[in-house]
């Protein structure tokens, strides 16, 4: 897949394809489940008229730029929904920097300025999409401003069927917040992952019996509620059940309270330390604690090994 970076105002005229393509429009937050359908519905678009499929897509988050709290923090960021979007099939991707001045364009200045030099055969957009200086523009507004030059595709909400929750990228971001990662990766349509390299921690874990990898995080990732889940981690291609502690670890942190992100790979001993985990968080366990004594909290610690190795024994690799 070719991305292609792009920051209004261009200093040269944005190179497309040699032909025509099909390009989705959006955010993509999680790349959830109704990203899929957008991105399917591209798909299927672009073949059909012989196109290439690109999408479009924002960074930082828009939502950020404008002032809205907590989307510093994304459910993909960038490397993760790239690596997405190619496993999707799509052949380009239009990273654009969002910025003041792409902020400050009228609907109709986005449609000329950014969407018209790509050469479009069609635009693909979900039923809710806004564009232009404080989302005047609509679905509708987009036909209308197409003048014929492109057809424009709107894909209706993808509902999940039993589902108690629209899908959006809200509705994720509040399961994630309760802990309620059954429910966010319902909605995503895969378990919710997070991403980073093994560092050196205060290596308490190894002397009360069950080594930690403490992780950092190389992208900002949203950080879900703090607690201890059943996790699935994925290290040189390999696939190993686990249980990682999301929090400020209140039993032993004094002074400024520090996130910390600790995995405990079952029946795993080796040293990797400099090395990169995927993991993917399958169940919430319990909300953090503070613990009395460390006997008592090397008895929840075997409880939770427990507890995740019995949630993880029930689901295949």
């Amino acid at each position: 897949m070719d991305v292609i970076s792009l920051t209004h105002p261009f200093a040269d005229k944005p190179q497309g394809p040699s032909g025509k393509q099909v390009i989705a429009i959006g955010e993509f937050d999680g790349v959830h489940r109704g990203h899929q359908e957008v991105i399917a519905k591209a798909c299927s678009s672009a073949k059909a008229a012989g196109c290439e499929l690109a999408l479009m897509t924002f960074d930082p988050h828009p939502r950020k730029v404008i002032g809205i709290e907590g989307y510093d923090q994304l459910l993909a960021p960038v490397p993760l929904k790239l690596e997405l979007f190619d496993k999707l099939g799509v052949d380009r991707t239009y990273l654009v920097t969002f910025n003041d001045n792409l902020m400050r364009l009228s609907a109709s200045e986005f449609v000329e300025r950014i969407l018209i030099p790509l050469e479009p055969e069609t635009i693909i957009v979900g039923f809710d999409f806004r564009f232009g200086h404080r989302a005047e523009g609509n679905v509708d507004t987009l036909c209308e401003l197409s003048k014929g030059r492109f057809a424009v595709q709107v894909v209706r909400p993808y509902l999940i069927e039993g589902a108690e929750v629209k899908i959006s990228s809200s509705a994720i971001r509040t399961a994630l917040s309760e802990g309620d990662v059954k429910t966010a990766n319902q909605l995503l349509g895969r378990a919710y992952s997070i991403q980073g390299e093994v560092i050196h921690g205060d290596a308490r874990g190894r002397t009360i019996g069950f080594r930690t990898a403490n992780l950092q995080l190389q992208s900002p990732y949203l950080i879900p509620r703090y607690g201890v889940y059943a996790v699935r981690v994925e290290l040189n291609g390999n696939i190993y059940n686990g249980v990682m502690n999301i929090g400020v670890k209140p039993t032993f942190q004094t002074g400024e309270l520090k996130l910390s992100l600790e995995v405990h790979i079952l029946d795993f001993s080796e040293d990797i330390y400099g090395q990169q985990l995927k993991v993917e968080l399958i169940d919430f366990i319990r909300g953090e604690q503070k613990f009395s004594s460390i006997e008592e909290l090397i008895k929840e610690i075997q409880a939770n090994a427990n507890t995740a190795r019995s949630i993880l024994s029930s689901i295949s690799k």
